[in-house]
């Protein structure tokens, strides 16, 4: 197969890939945005639905929780944590 064949097909693997994973994260969203987390962030979490995988990363890296409040809405929330991929020795 040529290059240019190889590339075209990546290209629109790629943007099949791209689609699916926003609807994904549009239905992980609900109804509302994400909401960034600060310290000044207030919470009400009722239930925790998911958390992301942080991966083998060494350093701080986003995370995401879904998660249900008192009144029974989910939110989507992002936040920074440690990932786990350092190693002490």
């Amino acid at each position: 197969m040529k290059l240019s064949k190889k590339l075209a097909l990546l290209l629109i693997l790629g943007g099949i890939g791209a689609h699916a994973y926003a609807d994904e994260a549009s239905a992980e969203a609900g109804k509302g945005a994400v909401q960034i987390y600060n310290y000044s962030t207030t919470l009400d979490i009722k239930r925790v639905i998911s958390v992301s995988d942080t991966g083998d990363e060494c350093g701080p890296v986003p995370a995401r929780m879904t998660y249900e409040d008192s009144q029974g809405e989910r939110h989507v929330l992002q936040y920074q944590v440690m990932g786990s991929g350092c190693s002490n020795g």
